[in-house]
């Protein structure tokens, strides 16, 4: 595991004498963090991580990597100041071990002006949670975002996920421009290869940067197989030209990629090893005459199916026949009704089900449910934002009550394939009636363009913002605290749910001082008692110690033979 430095910029100075006096009043820092590439024209830096703006007297971790750099800049509003300097992590690392672990440095910028900066040098096996002084600069003064795995979709072995394409990219299936403005489409983590999100299904060639081909693998031979390499040969383009496997720009000025002498195909020097082998194939129209064979394959099995359901003695319920159809309207998923108002749902079936079992969420049901829209409610304020969506202030106009609204955006849900998470988080906030200590849902409806959950408005603000304002809470008040988490927590756990983002930002207090648990989006269903999760998800600052502890001694035990210093 790879050491770190928490860094701090705590104060800024420039020279008096020159020409900056009032523009100088609120500068801020801007962090560039940038990797060495090799490049056919020498190593070069690239920044991989989005631009850090940390406030002043606030920390960052940076990982320490061989030639990984740091470039600093200092800026004012007007964007008259601009002073930099660039800092390597690896010296840095060496000189705070030197002395002691802790650094305090004045950082001389160029043109001019210097910056205070502070840092600590840490390892992984050590808990920087614990060696962080309780109040000052290395304090827990600001809020962080969880993370979670993005979904995955394993296709012939190639494994798409929803990507931002920050240029201009094509589809290498269908050979179109993959529009959108956020994650237009999916890119497989091994092979790079770019596609629509329509375009899923139309995918016929085997991933090449899976074990496909290794040895264990060779044995398993398809039934339907296309092997009909390319010719690529290094060429010069004239006008600007995209790679037709990951479907991005050719950049250059000569020999700027390969191209395929038999069906001029062009990619990058990069892409050769990963393009399968389909020269001449049009992969979009042999999809659907593969999807046109299987599916008069299929009607024709079901006719006979049918068949000899018909003549043979076989009884209602047994293999070889289908269900009645009364069975099957009963199965039919109804509408889901929350506290005194209905969800936007399928239709209700009248239709009694042959087994009557008791619902896993008791959610109380009434006839005749009035349905709310935008229109009702006045949205005064915005209380919170995020990734999906907004958390608006609304008044109710009939009545004149407060709720808070969040307002989710369809395309951002779609895109980012968290359908699932938006669906869960819906049934859990539908278990808050029986449960004092979780935020409470009175509604949800949608639009065209977005989904809304009504929900109890709770002006008591979070745990962060009042441990913020205290620094630290008593005994008595974190044991308070503590005991209501723990009745909502295992309320859930009586429900099988695993609430899996807990933290001071999703621990709410309404106008008593109790809690409120809120953010379901990350929970986990049907969970017994013996069922364990795999899926690394939450807050990194929060992370158990035992996971930390597993992780290193899972990390020791594979590099026990190289004699590691590091864990």
């Amino acid at each position: 595991m790879s050491p770190f430095l928490r860094i701090g910029f705590s104060n800024f100075e420039i020279d008096p004498g020159l020409a900056y006096h009032e523009e100088v009043l609120n500068p801020y820092c801007a962090v560039y963090m940038k990797e060495p590439i090799d490049t056919e024209k020498g190593q070069v830096y690239k920044q991989k991580k989005p631009t850090m703006y940390p406030p002043w007297s606030t920390t960052f971790d940076a990982h320490v990597h061989r030639g990984r750099i740091m470039h600093v800049m200092v800026k004012d509003r007007t964007a008259e100041l601009k002073s930099e300097a660039t800092v390597a992590l690896d010296l840095l690392a060496t000189r705070c071990k030197k002395e002691n672990g802790k650094l305090e440095i004045w950082l001389e910028l160029k043109p001019q002006g210097r910056l205070l900066m502070e840092a600590r040098y840490y390892l992984e096996k050590s808990d920087p949670e614990s060696e962080r002084e309780r109040e000052g600069l290395f304090a827990l003064h600001q809020r962080r975002g969880a993370i979670k795995q993005a979904k995955v979709h394993v296709v012939k072995c190639h494994e798409f996920s929803a990507t931002f394409f920050p240029q201009p990219t094509f589809c290498s299936v269908c050979k179109e421009f993959v529009w959108g403005l956020n994650k237009q489409g999916y890119q497989c983590r091994q092979c790079n290869a770019a596609i629509h999100k329509k375009c899923i299904d139309k995918v016929i060639a085997k991933c090449t940067g899976s074990a496909i081909n290794s040895k264990e693998t060779m044995i398993h031979k398809e039934r339907f197989k296309i092997d009909m390499p390319h010719r690529f040969k290094v060429h010069n383009y004239k006008s600007p030209t995209f790679c037709q496997h990951c479907g991005t720009l050719l950049w250059g000025l000569a020999k700027q990629g390969l191209k395929c002498e038999e069906c001029s195909m062009n990619v990058h020097h990069k892409c050769q090893n990963k393009v399968a082998n389909l020269c001449g194939i049009n992969q979009k129209l042999m999809a659907e005459a593969l999807a046109i064979i299987e599916s008069k394959q299929q009607a024709k099995s079901t006719k006979e199916s049918d068949i000899i359901g018909r003549e043979g003695p076989v009884g209602i319920g047994q293999p070889g026949t289908l269900r009645p159809t009364s069975e099957l309207v009963a199965s039919t998923p109804a509408t889901l009704t929350l506290q005194g108002v209905s969800w936007e749902g399928p239709a209700d079936v009248n239709t009694e089900p042959l087994t009557k079992e008791e619902p896993l969420y008791a959610v109380p049901k009434k006839d005749h449910q009035p349905k709310f829209n935008i229109d009702d409610f006045t949205l005064h304020k915005m209380l919170g934002k995020g990734s999906f969506g907004k958390v608006f202030l609304a008044e109710l106009k009939k009545s004149g009550k407060f709720f808070a609204v969040k307002a989710l955006k369809k395309d951002v849900v779609l895109m980012d394939d968290d359908v699932e998470c938006t669906m869960v988080e819906r049934r859990v906030l539908s278990l808050a009636w029986e449960n004092p200590f979780l935020t409470q849902l009175y509604c949800t409806f949608q639009t065209k363009e977005n989904l809304f959950f009504v929900m109890e408005y709770l002006n008591g603000g979070d745990l962060m913002f009042h441990i913020q304002s205290c620094h630290k809470f008593d005994l008595h008040r974190a044991t308070f605290y503590a005991a209501e988490i723990i009745c909502g927590l295992q309320f859930l756990h009586s429900k099988g749910i695993i609430y899996r983002d807990l933290k001071l930002d999703n621990v709410l207090l309404d106008s008593e001082g109790h809690i409120k648990i809120a953010d379901f989006g990350m929970c986990k269903e049907n969970m017994q008692e013996d069922s364990r999760t795999s899926t690394f998800c939450g807050t990194p600052d929060y992370i158990a110690p035992e996971v930390t502890t597993l992780r290193r001694s899972m990390a020791c035990a594979l590099c026990q033979g190289l004699k590691c210093k590091v864990h």
